[in-house]
């Protein structure tokens, strides 16, 4: 079959297997290359220090910072990881999530790398993902042949639901703002034209469902069952992810139900932190970059602030993407030659949260960004921002508009090719 994106009010409800592969596949190359600095994965394992990581496991490993945190660790550091996520798989007569293509492509390179990997699919909440993870983590040490101590854990959920493995309540998250109505303008990708945004505020019901699904309680959980199992290392690095960003947002995000969850997630960091105090054990919350991913289209005013923020950030060299966040959260946070044998020593902002949105909350990007917000009408929307490159990133994280991918080609759902 030919495979076109369908779209559907910023929501593409298909993917493209190849163009899939391919994104990953340059990431891969990415990381080698300004992670490992050339070397083959077996070269990095063998070159890097000690407490440098070497069996990573990625909750919510199939998309986004996810996947490009599985990637820097096994093509950065020639980890063994194991990685878990939720997907559709694909059928003879139609294709599968982007993440099970993403996965599939991982897995696959990763064993003609030589490097150990196990992909569990099934609900990353539920008390038997951690069971069957904890088992898959020891496999993946026996065969890397490398003591069962994770070195790495990330916590990169973006699951709408959870379902609470202690009582079977399923909660539903929400992107509401708390207090007052929302309204405010922002931009449709597919046509670069201007829609107006309105959300009505978030009940306490609604508040306390969506820090069930993206607070840290879920975070403790995987800590604790980990711990109890005996598989943390002495010197055990976790990291969850979020996004704080200008002002201007904070009204549908910090301050909304979404900023509620992400508030729970750091509370999560710090009791982890508690738990393992006097340890070299240490938790962080690294505070990254907006980019263009699966759900944040959806979110009011984001398409348009990001659209600005990347023409200035691509203006100025700035720009990045997961897998050069991540790299540099690697590289020149976790795991500089100073921070390797101190987690004290991994450098942080005074709340203690890793800041790799550093670049775009410098202050002449935002205000040029700012500036470039106030200026921008229909008429000249296509120049005054980098609305293509906000639809270009959002189409290729399905598989689309991916450089090298002939879309004109039939392919097979069930074959990355």
């Amino acid at each position: 079959m030919v495979l076109k994106p369908m779209i559907r009010s910023n929501i593409c409800i298909n993917c493209h297997p190849r163009g899939c592969a391919k994104m990953v596949r340059n990431q891969i190359e990415y990381a080698k290359t300004h992670l490992a600095g050339g070397k083959t994965p077996a070269e990095a394992r063998a070159a890097v220090p000690s407490g440098s990581p070497k069996l990573v496991l990625v909750i919510g490993c199939s998309t986004g910072y996810g996947l490009a945190s599985r990637i820097s660790a096994a093509y950065g550091y020639g980890a063994a990881t194991v990685g878990i996520s939720f997907e559709k798989p694909a059928s003879a007569t139609k294709p599968g999530t982007p993440g099970y293509y993403n996965n599939l492509t991982f897995d696959t390179d990763a064993a003609r790398a030589g490097l150990v990997s196990k992909t569990l699919d099934g609900d990353a909440f539920s008390n038997e993902m951690k069971v069957e993870a904890i088992a898959a983590l020891r496999e993946a040490a026996a065969a890397a042949k490398i003591p069962a101590q994770i070195d790495l854990i990330v916590y990169s959920l973006a699951s709408p639901v959870r379902t609470d493995p202690k009582d079977g309540v399923m909660y539903k998250s929400v992107i509401k703002p708390i207090g007052q109505a929302y309204s405010g303008k922002t931009l449709d990708m597919m046509t670069a034209k201007f829609i107006t945004a309105t959300a009505k505020p978030a009940d306490d019901e609604e508040i306390a469902h969506t820090i069930k699904v993206m607070g840290g309680e879920d975070w403790e959980l995987w800590i604790d069952a980990l711990d109890k199992a005996g598989l943390l290392a002495p010197a055990l690095r976790t990291v969850a992810y979020t996004y704080i960003g200008p002002e201007l947002s904070w009204a549908i995000y910090k301050n909304g139900t979404i900023g509620r969850g992400k508030e729970d997630l750091e509370r999560a960091g710090r009791a982890i932190n508690q738990k393992f105090a006097g340890t070299q054990r240490r938790a962080w919350i690294s505070v990254n970059k907006a980019l263009v991913t699966r759900s944040s289209a959806m979110i009011p005013i984001i398409p348009f602030y990001v659209s600005c923020l990347f023409k200035v950030m691509k203006e100025k060299g700035l720009h990045e993407g997961c897998i050069e966040q991540i790299v540099r959260l690697c590289r020149d946070r976790l795991y500089t030659a100073e921070a390797i044998g101190s987690p004290a020593k991994v450098p942080t902002d005074s709340e203690g949260r890793i800041r790799i949105d550093d670049w775009e909350m410098r202050e002449d990007v935002q205000k040029a960004t700012l500036e470039q917000m106030d200026s921008v009408t229909e008429d000249n929307i296509l120049t005054a921002t980098d609305v293509g490159g906000f639809k270009h990133d959002f189409l290729e994280t399905h598989g689309f508009d991916v450089s090298g991918i002939d879309y004109e080609l039939d392919v097979d759902p069930l074959s990355i090719g």
